[in-house]
């Protein structure tokens, strides 16, 4: 099967802004994401690559940010190379160990996490999904109920499940994501995980214990109300997919609109992750 690779480069685009165009992207035929430097790269089938229609896309989001593309053929045979290449194996803390399913196992790791990588969107090696991991190392999930909002590859939940998490629910908004949530969770021989698609909307009227979010300040703000509403008291949120500042200061002035105060924050680059717990009334 013949694939092109489209190579994006962005000026002044968001977090946020990159996600809804690599979901209008998949709409678009393209099923394999994986980070550059400057933006990112996409695949899709030759067969069903259509440049006018991905010119006419980039071409919506003309006012918001400039793109800029390359196209390469990728030959039937560099695929798995490309892939190869391109994801390789992480290790997080000295203690879990996320790799494809082309690598060899690590059984000398306390935790090992097989993720598939169409989309390297949540493999664990974005900076964010980095520290999301470390965040849930250091936590006490054992038993515990959790949610996790925006789950991509869904490894934060299979983490969880690893370190003994009793009922999960993964939500996505992209069926691509809701799609290997499902097979991640196979592969990872996670059998209390519930995969929805969608977003707040979609949540269930249920209490957790816990509650991760990876996605983006614009939608953690609209969101957090909804979190609130299911977490538990004495329950903890980490937040991820934003920057220090202004962001972290709009979010923690969020959260204490709802009860839930800020406990802590990492940084890695201009990333940051923080953790935040439900007051208990």
């Amino acid at each position: 099967m013949q694939y092109i690779k489209a190579i994006f480069k962005f000026n002044n685009i968001e977090e946020y802004q990159q996600d809804l165009l690599i979901s209008d992207l998949a709409d678009l035929g393209f099923d394999t994401f994986e980070d550059s430097e400057n933006g990112f790269t996409a695949f899709v089938i030759k067969d069903n690559f259509d440049e006018e229609a991905l010119k006419a896309l980039l071409g919506s989001y003309a006012s918001e940010f400039v793109a800029d593309y390359e196209l390469e053929d990728v030959a039937d045979e560099n695929w798995n190379a490309e892939w190869e290449k391109n994801f390789s194996p992480l290790i997080i803390d000295d203690v879990c160990y996320v790799r494809a399913t082309f690598h060899e196992p690590q059984p000398s790791y306390p935790y090992e996490i097989v993720i598939d990588p169409k989309m390297s969107f949540g493999t664990g090696h974005h900076q964010t999904t980095t520290m999301m991991m470390q965040y849930i190392l250091a936590a006490d999930l054992k038993d515990k109920e959790v949610l996790d909002m925006g789950c991509g590859t869904a490894i934060l939940a299979i983490l969880a499940a690893k370190l003994g998490a009793k009922r999960l629910v993964a939500i996505d908004y992209d069926e691509v994501c809701y799609d290997s949530t499902l097979e991640n969770a196979t592969l990872n021989q996670v059998d209390n995980l519930r995969a929805l698609c969608g977003s707040k909307e979609v949540i269930p009227n249920e209490l957790y214990d816990v509650i991760f979010a990876n996605i983006n300040r614009n939608i953690l703000l609209d969101q957090i109300h909804r979190y609130a509403e299911v977490l538990k008291p004495e329950g903890k949120i980490f937040f991820s997919g934003f920057y220090l500042d202004p962001d972290l200061g709009l979010i923690t002035a969020e959260c204490a609109k709802h009860g839930i105060k800020y406990v802590d924050h990492k940084q890695n680059g201009e990333w940051v992750a923080a953790q935040f717990e439900k007051k208990n009334d």
